[in-house]
């Protein structure tokens, strides 16, 4: 009864976490700009992977596998956001500006904040 249960959750867990992965994939192709694809990416990304990996530790029943999949999971929560921002800051500082549709540039006009100026 219980491995019915844990493998009932981790389908659909596996199903969820399928759905952001897809909605990633979705804004990575549809969103305007480098960094709102970033943000698509980074964060329904590291959500729908952390989820499939939970799935796996539940659905597999082995704990060498479900402590693997749990420390991909926080090593996914982790490092993702910071990567997205160390990426998105160099790439604004690079050249690379927002989409004309963007309304908050806070980067824009303070030059402290550029590490080149320092």
């Amino acid at each position: 009864m219980l491995s019915d249960l844990t493998i009932l959750a981790g389908g659909v867990l596996l199903i969820v976490g399928s759905f952001f992965v897809l909605a990633a994939a979705i804004g990575v192709i549809r969103l305007p700009d480098l960094y709102t694809r970033m943000h698509a990416a980074s964060k329904a990304g590291a959500v729908g992977g952390g989820l499939i990996l939970i799935a796996v530790a539940l659905v597999e029943q082995d704990v060498a596998i479900a402590m693997r999949a749990i420390l991909g999971f926080i090593f996914l929560l982790l490092t993702t956001p910071l990567a997205a921002h160390l990426l998105a800051r160099s790439s604004y500082f690079a050249g690379y500006k927002p989409c004309t549709r963007t309304v908050v540039d806070d980067m824009s006009g303070s030059p402290e904040q550029n590490s080149a100026n320092k």
